[in-house]
């Protein structure tokens, strides 16, 4: 590894080198009687934009809406299913009364121009695995304020604990969209986090944002896969997140041409829709943001050896587990093809010789895409004629 990158984790990956949060500011319970404002009020302190509370047995209306979604789009149910234990959260936490749902606003954050329509905007600056990120010691010490109360507290920093668009919606902190994102008076660009507590409270917000207008299919067409095929529905398989995040790209696999750019993620729906106009603010530089995105071209991803992308990415990027890290070369190689320039071709030929063979078929594949001749109309045989 080279020294420049060891610096570069030295620096924004080793958890060691954590934040460390000043404690607290207690509430008075004489100050604040209602338990459900002492949580709000703890919220605001410990950093995020707002917080409602609802009862759990508000979550059940989403097994309706799972079933709809699986019902529109059958090949869907594997991904689908797997969300169904969100409407009864009782069934595994019998002792949860309430969901506490929070929002964090991102999107003050600049980011690297090359990395618009590269890499999602919310994974880099994602914190819910970043244990030296403030906003990660912020939400421990929120856990802890919460417990301090008295409460029993559990929650679950990856992929949270129940359905947290459809929490914030019913506490009123937000509307969703027809393109299914979460959206506050400050767009979409919000990081969601939901705990369980042990107790029967509810603290919820009036909303007075504008619905979508009917006729508006703007996230719709931007859509680089026709994934969101209609208002509120996703084919959650078909999205370019999934396909470059969880699934396996291959050579010939459905969708990946018109994946586009994108190597982790996607933000074209949220990109395209007026809601979102101006909402990107890029005031604040996002710790380590810069010297991580110096490595983040396509060139360099693709020529990385395997101990780099584990060392460099895996923790940043943590849907592409560390033992599947040939996936971003995959990834990379479908983006080249899709926006193929030729100073790209000798980093194709190299992969070639990967030590994956995932990749290796990739790449063969690639290579032949964008070295064999395109088939000559008859018209311009004939101009050859001439």
């Amino acid at each position: 590894m080279r020294k420049s990158q060891k610096k570069l984790l030295a620096s924004t990956a080793v958890p060691s080198a954590a934040y460390v949060a000043p404690p607290v500011s207690k509430v008075s319970a004489a100050n604040s009687p209602d338990l459900a404002v002492r949580i709000h009020e703890a919220a605001l302190v410990c950093g995020y934009e707002n917080c409602g509370i609802i009862r759990v047995a508000e979550m059940s209306e989403y097994e309706a809406a799972i079933a709809s979604r699986i019902g529109r789009f059958p090949e869907s149910r594997p991904m689908y299913t797997r969300f169904a234990h969100y409407a009864e959260p009782k069934n595994e936490h019998p002792w949860a009364g309430s969901i506490v749902v929070c929002t964090r606003w991102y999107g003050k954050y600049v980011i690297p121009e090359h990395l618009e329509g590269i890499i999602a905007k919310y994974f880099l600056v994602d914190t819910r695995l970043d244990a030296r990120s403030k906003a990660y010691q912020d939400s421990i010490r929120f856990e802890d304020s919460l417990r301090g109360m008295g409460l029993r507290v559990e929650g679950k920093k990856d992929f949270g604990i129940t359905a947290m668009r459809w929490a914030a919606m019913r506490a009123g902190i937000g509307i969703i969209r027809q393109n299914n994102f979460l959206y506050t008076e400050k767009g979409s660009w919000h990081e969601l986090e939901a705990f369980f507590i042990d107790r029967d409270l509810e603290l919820k917000h009036s909303q007075a944002l504008k619905a979508c207008p009917k006729k508006c299919d703007l996230c719709r067409r931007a859509c680089p896969t026709g994934a969101l095929a209609e208002p509120f529905q996703t084919n959650g398989m078909a999205c370019v997140t999934y396909l470059t995040c969880f699934a396996v790209c291959g050579p010939n696999r459905k969708h990946y041409d018109k994946t586009g750019s994108w190597i982790f993620g996607c933000d074209a729906c949220q990109d395209a829709c007026p809601f979102n106009k101006e909402a990107w603010k890029a005031t604040e530089k996002y710790p380590g943001l810069n010297e991580l995105g110096a490595y983040l071209f396509y060139e360099q991803i693709l020529d990385m050896s395997y101990p780099e992308l584990r060392a460099l990415l895996s923790m940043k990027f943590w849907y592409i587990k560390e033992e599947d890290a040939w996936k971003w070369k995959c990834n990379v190689l479908n983006a080249m093809r899709n926006t193929y320039v030729a100073h790209y071709l000798p980093h194709i030929d190299k992969a070639r010789q990967d030590d994956n063979e995932n990749v290796r078929a990739m790449a063969e594949w690639v290579f032949g895409s964008v070295t064999e001749p395109r088939p000559t109309s008859e018209r311009e045989k004939g101009k050859d004629a001439l």
